[in-house]
């Protein structure tokens, strides 16, 4: 069983889907993109049929390993056929016992990582937007757009500053956030990361936090008990004790 050729951000955007992880607007989006792509329907239906038939396809092996285990065991020892059965039936429901539990393992602790994500993510507030300084107002201009829900938007103007202010600690900051916001978790992690390796940074314990956030909604939760671990912010150290539960 192979799965469709994606790209990680069709992969990412699918399993949403067909978790039912994905918000109203990406929703209308994938939906519009299904009745239009039929190539890109073709890799839902493949990745659908993957992810559900899993355990029925490892059964199959299974099932087809131990009747050539029974063919070859006749042929080799002549032993009785009800004890083969037996002894083969008994190891099959232990291995599909053991894949069955592990997928539901995998679907599981996916939903309590989003269900935690949710309970503990708010958007990073921002910063006041005075706009009283000519140099910065494309800053807060940007940052406007950022608390009005214009992910997009902020994000746009904030990468344009970036040409200018070459690494800059608050760009990379809040460029991070917004995607966070925006549910591109793994554009989120890059910015972040840069962040975090400069301890002077006034934010850089909110900047942990949301990586470790971005890290638990990506499901990977070494990196984010890590990063929550530098930071001192209360909901940091709220959220790294469920997760230790």
């Amino acid at each position: 069983m192979n799965l469709p050729h994606l790209s990680q951000n069709e992969f990412e955007q699918i399993e949403k889907y067909l978790n039912g992880w994905l918000d109203d607007s990406d929703l209308h989006d994938f939906d519009q993109r299904l009745n239009n792509d039929s190539d890109f329907k073709t890799k839902v239906e493949e990745l659908k049929i993957t992810i559900m038939g899993i355990e029925a396809q490892t059964l199959k092996e299974q099932l087809n390993k131990f009747h050539n285990d029974i063919e070859s065991h006749n042929i080799k020892h002549n032993v009785n056929d009800s004890k083969i059965y037996n002894f083969n039936w008994k190891r099959l429901v232990i291995a599909a016992t053991l894949v069955i539990a592990a997928g539901s393992f995998w679907i599981i602790s996916g939903n309590l990582n989003n269900q935690l994500y949710s309970k503990y993510f708010t958007p990073d507030p921002g910063l006041p937007t005075t706009m009283s300084s000519s140099d910065n107002y494309k800053f807060y201009e940007a940052m406007v757009d950022y608390k009005q829900g214009n992910y997009n938007t902020a994000i746009s103007k904030w990468e344009r500053l970036q040409n200018i202010k070459i690494n800059n600690d608050t760009l990379n900051y809040f460029i991070g956030v917004a995607h966070l916001a925006n549910q591109k978790e793994h554009n989120a992690i890059s910015f972040l990361e840069k962040v975090t390796k400069n301890s002077e940074f006034a934010l850089v314990n909110d900047a942990y936090y949301y990586l470790g956030l971005a890290y638990l909604k990506s499901n990977d939760l070494d990196k984010a008990k890590s990063n929550l671990q530098h930071s001192t912010i209360d909901n940091s150290k709220a959220l790294l004790s469920e997760l230790n539960d």
